[in-house]
């Protein structure tokens, strides 16, 4: 049976890799029937930017990146994220912080990094 999962990332990918590696499990359950969304929030976007230089593990983030582009995986981000041009190529959403959290009440599984 499939499952709304929900992956919350809030840590800074500038400091830990967990965030890189938070987007690699998100890309594992969409190999399965689950339905996955991508929560970014706080300094968590700066995955989906086109500068990557100081991000942790940023060579696995490369990696992965073009399969969350391609299968359209969604993404939200809290209203003032700042985005660039290279954004545009994945599929993000704005929300309100009430908006997010009715969304991760909603959803059947949640994972929080």
């Amino acid at each position: 049976m499939s499952k709304h999962v929900a992956v919350v990332i809030s840590e800074d990918p500038c400091i830990t890799a967990r965030p890189v590696e938070a987007l690699r499990i998100a890309l594992g359950l969409c190999a399965g029937d689950h339905e996955t969304t991508v929560v970014l929030l706080g300094r968590a976007p700066l995955l989906l930017m086109e500068d990557t230089d100081e991000i942790v593990d940023v060579d696995v983030l490369e990696k992965y990146l073009p399969s969350f582009q391609h299968l359209s995986i969604p993404f939200i981000v809290e209203p003032g994220t700042v985005m660039d041009a290279w954004s545009d190529d994945f599929s993000v959403t704005i929300r309100t912080a009430d908006e997010i959290r009715q969304f991760i009440r909603t959803a059947d599984r949640s994972l929080v990094f």
